[in-house]
């Protein structure tokens, strides 16, 4: 043994020698050895949902749905998604960055970068400090102009500017300059509390129109109010939020943070359940006990029967089979897809989507701001909960029972019995 170990290290020094002692790959099909070994990312938050073939579309018992959503097989690739709905709390994580983003950007706060350009450099900003107050007046409504009669922060002056590459379009016309297919746009951050009044005509909802935001009370509840531009601009800042920290570590960082389709959806909801009408099965919208398992409009307008007069908390009733929770019911929920009868005979099989994004010429054609929302929400009757119904919203409408939560997808697709890691 010790002569073979011996002669061994002697063709390995010969080797070395022959390399001018740089290592080498002696002919040898061995790969690029100039990467760094890559560990996915784990999004905290999210769930791992499977590769997997589902039967999409409404059930046999659903008629109606038959005629609109005709059932057909899907093939899916794994992806993350939120395991519950973004919350009051995490979307004011958002609202917060781009307050503090504006602020400092008044301020003058910049960080000269190597290459001769700058970069806001995100100090904390004490808004309770009077002297900043005075510095950052353009943000806020003064006394005598608030109805309230004190200074309160501008909300409509908080926006949310982002770029984005139009990959698929760039891909589709290379012939074409690819500046045309870097997108601009510039969103309202801070949600539209307004709607518990907007919506519901001679009901008394002021104090949860002037709370549900805000107050502590509600951190955990589902975030309303916005339509479907806001929930892609919230995507793009949690995509370079996380992209930011990944970088200071020099990780990797592949994909994004973005709505689901709505197949993606589907697929998640029904939580391997390929058949069944409901994320926790079915048929019936009770369990054993006699309690509902969903936030929705029971008992033909008993709201409260099911433990929710309005909306409930983000982590209220089971998860599915998954780890979803709130997939019907409490808000229905904003996907990336457009919404047209003939959805399902102009998608593939494999990660159906069908997207538009609308342009300038768009504006006399209202059907193409409708987008596919799902799930059925608190004031929904159980017909809105089943996985397979199909119901729309205009993109830049916002609702007091619309809400969403992300998805997020590997470039490396990973096995279909993978699990998050702990």
């Amino acid at each position: 043994m010790k002569k073979t170990s011996l002669k061994v290290s002697a063709l390995a020094l010969l080797a070395l020698a022959a390399s001018c002692g740089q290592p080498g790959y002696n002919g040898q099909l061995i790969g690029d050895q100039t990467r760094m070994n890559y560990r996915a990312p784990y999004p905290i938050g999210m769930v791992y949902v499977p590769s997997g073939t589902f039967k999409m579309g409404a059930s046999d018992e659903d008629i109606r749905g038959r005629n609109e959503a005709s059932i057909h097989t899907v093939q899916m690739v794994g992806f993350y998604m939120d395991a519950t709905e973004i919350s009051n709390q995490e979307y004011r994580q958002y609202t917060n960055y781009v307050r503090d983003s504006i602020a400092n950007t008044i301020l003058g706060n910049f960080k000269d970068l190597p290459d001769g350009t700058q970069r806001l450099d995100m100090k904390h900003i004490n808004w309770k400090d009077p002297e900043l107050q005075d510095q950052l007046a353009s943000m806020f409504v003064p006394a005598e102009l608030s109805g309230w009669g004190i200074k309160q922060l501008d909300a409509s002056k908080l926006r949310y500017r982002y770029s984005v590459f139009d990959y698929k379009s760039a891909v589709l016309h290379p012939m074409e300059s690819q500046l045309k297919y870097r997108l601009t746009f510039d969103e309202f951050a801070y949600p539209d509390t307004t709607v518990w009044m907007k919506q519901f005509n001679y009901s008394y909802n002021e104090p949860i129109a002037l709370q549900y935001f805000w107050f502590p009370g509600f951190n955990k509840y589902p975030v309303v109010g916005v339509n479907w531009k806001q929930c892609k601009a919230f995507c793009d800042w949690r995509t370079n939020s996380w992209r930011s920290e990944r970088e200071k570590t020099k990780q990797y960082f592949e994909g994004s943070f973005r709505l689901p389709s709505e197949a993606e959806w589907e697929w998640a909801a029904r939580g391997g359940r390929n058949e069944a009408p409901y994320p926790w099965g079915g048929p019936y919208i009770i369990n054993k006990k006699g309690c509902y398992l969903a936030n929705f409009k029971p008992q033909r307008g008993n709201y409260s029967a099911d433990g929710g007069l309005y909306t409930v908390p983000v982590d209220k009733y089971a998860a599915n089979d998954y780890g979803l929770k709130n997939m019907s019911g409490n808000v229905s929920e904003w996907t990336s897809s457009q919404f047209t009868s003939g959805n399902y005979n102009q998608q593939a099989d494999i990660n159906p989507m069908v997207e538009h994004d609308v342009q300038p010429g768009d504006k006399d054609k209202p059907y193409l701001f409708r987008k596919v929302v799902r799930g059925g929400s608190w004031r929904d009757v159980s017909y809105y909960l089943q996985v397979g119904t199909r119901d729309y919203e205009y993109q830049d409408t916002s609702k007091a029972y619309i809400g969403f939560r992300c998805v997020y997808t590997e470039e490396v697709p990973a096995l279909s019995n993978r699990r998050p890691m702990k």
